[in-house]
């Protein structure tokens, strides 16, 4: 994937869904891609990245839990579309942390997607007393060239606070649920300062944004959706997101988010939406 300027006056670079950011040395993610947790089935998963390939999704997230891998490396393999502008993510289950078992996990996760490496692989939920065993696992995999970035999802500070004296190499990534009504300020600004990028699930809230008044008010002046809008929120904070559907029209809507721009009250209302409410 080639490198293409991710900030300008310290605000991030949003012109298309192919804008990137650095996570890691001189590894380019796309700021806006597509997950498939619940994406079940040879038919839902072929729909959905036919559709989001087409479209210019370049940043598939996936995980061994979501039950999909296969399904994706078979649709990635004859997309069409060249490895070197894919970035393919998945994720450890905690049941399968260690050592040893991480190296395992991680062999059959890349043989069921059929590539040679993954561009990102995180440790999907914090299993503390297997942590520093399985980052071992992951920065040996990323020096043999097997991974090009590593990280971690669903990590708080006190999680990292464990991992640091071990970590030779920090995480790349924070994936979090994150969304008008959770918005986490202390745990996003703690990866800032420690250089861990945020990355969000769950931004729609499971479609639950259409029904928030001030999302739509927001919407109608820019003749966008409460989803668009909260997408470019996301994104206009420097997070990456992976707003997953499969409908072909909400792929779509989704992606079509580089047309406008959020004014500082605006941005500022959302923020003032926070309830610390998780959806899942």
């Amino acid at each position: 994937m080639a490198p293409t300027p991710d900030v300008e006056h310290g605000e991030p670079v949003l012109r298309s869904i192919a804008d990137c950011v650095e996570i890691a040395p001189g590894v380019m993610m796309p700021r806006l891609g597509v997950g498939t947790s619940h994406v079940v089935g040879t038919l839902e998963v072929e729909h959905a990245l036919d559709a989001a390939l087409g479209l210019g999704y370049r940043l598939i997230d996936t995980a061994a839990a979501y039950g999909n891998e296969a399904e994706i490396g078979v649709v990635l393999e004859r997309s069409g579309v060249p490895r070197d502008e894919l970035f393919v993510t998945s994720k450890v289950w905690p049941s399968d942390q260690g050592y040893q078992r991480t190296l395992r996990a991680f062999e059959k996760s890349r043989d069921r997607l059929g590539l040679d490496y993954l561009d990102l692989y995180l440790i999907h939920w914090p299993e503390p007393s297997l942590a520093a065993e399985t980052w071992q696992a992951f920065e040996e995999l990323r020096a043999r060239g097997e991974l090009r970035a590593i990280g971690v999802s669903n990590y708080m500070v006190s999680d990292f606070e464990r991992l640091w004296p071990t970590a030779t190499v920090p995480p790349a990534i924070d994936q979090i649920e994150f969304h008008p009504y959770l918005q986490r300020p202390s745990l996003v600004e703690y990866c800032r300062d420690h250089r861990v990028v945020v990355q969000a699930w769950s931004p729609l809230m499971r479609g639950r944004v259409s029904s928030i008044p001030q999302l739509a008010e927001i919407g109608r002046r820019h003749s966008k959706t409460a989803a668009q809008v909260t997408i470019r929120w996301i994104l206009q904070k420097g997070i990456i997101t992976i707003p997953k559907s499969t409908h072909p029209e909400r792929l779509q809507e989704n992606a079509d988010v580089f047309d406008f721009t959020l004014a500082g009250d605006e941005m500022a209302a959302i923020d003032a939406l926070d309830r610390r409410q998780h959806e899942s």
